[in-house]
């Protein structure tokens, strides 16, 4: 029986899938980009976020409520789209079918968005929230490794690098609140003894495909942070709409 890809192959085939005549994964038109740009601006125009946590915003705020009440371990949010039509089922591709297309298609698309470019050049690591070695297994890749390796690609930006591990194998996030969440994280993460020197004083950014209330990526940049990591950007594909941190 043959075992599944490796992430050094699902990288391979998604740079081949670039390379040839495509159709757009929303509006099925042929040839295209695996995203292409009128859909990209119909789903995908910019909006107004929390520069902390990346929730959508209203009004002019630059930060929701939440996070002026309790701000999260990382400094600073983006997100490239919210979760839902069409994204939902280009990220469930990625993340359960194996599809390496879209984590190219959806990378680049995170890298368009305003601040990212500049973030990722002033950052010295780029770092994917890791994946538990059960989950490993199951699923043979990780998805966010995929997306750090393309950032770590654009322009000047910084060397990607898996310097977290999971250290232990938890329940399914699906259906918690975040206190929930943060219970069932504490202590999920670590940076190994051999990589603490290469995260002190350094700036990060901390890559994740969708966030929900934020716990995963709060308990991964808490142990960047106890490694000594000075400043971590905190980058996703797609944010939830709701309040989750409340």
């Amino acid at each position: 029986m043959f075992s599944r890809p490796g992430a050094w192959l699902l990288q391979g085939l998604a740079q081949l899938q670039q390379a040839l005549p495509s159709q757009c994964a929303i509006c099925a038109r042929w040839p295209g980009k695996r995203i292409c740009g009128d859909c990209a601006a119909r789903w995908a125009a910019a909006q107004p976020r929390c520069r902390r946590c990346a929730l959508p915003l209203a009004g002019g705020a630059t930060e929701c409520g939440a996070c002026l009440r309790a701000p999260p371990a990382f400094d600073a949010a983006w997100a490239a789209v919210d979760y839902g039509y069409p994204w939902s089922s280009l990220l469930a591709q990625l993340k359960f079918q194996q599809d390496p297309g879209a984590a190219h298609a959806l990378a680049q698309l995170l890298a368009q968005v305003p601040g990212v470019a500049a973030a990722l050049a002033a950052a010295r690591w780029i770092v994917p929230v890791p994946l538990s070695a059960q989950r490993l297994r199951e699923r043979g890749f990780n998805q966010s490794a995929l997306l750090a390796r393309v950032l770590a690609r654009q322009p000047r930006a910084g060397d990607c690098a898996n310097l977290l591990v999971r250290t232990r194998h938890t329940a399914a996030q699906s259906g918690l609140q975040r206190e929930p969440r943060l219970r069932n994280l504490r202590g999920a993460f670590e940076v190994p003894a051999r990589c603490a020197a290469l995260l002190a004083g350094q700036r990060v950014v901390l890559v994740d495909d969708i966030m929900t209330t934020g716990a995963t990526l709060e308990a991964a940049a808490q142990a960047l942070r106890r490694a000594g990591a000075i400043h971590i950007c905190a980058m996703v594909v797609a944010r939830t709409q709701h309040l989750p941190r409340q």
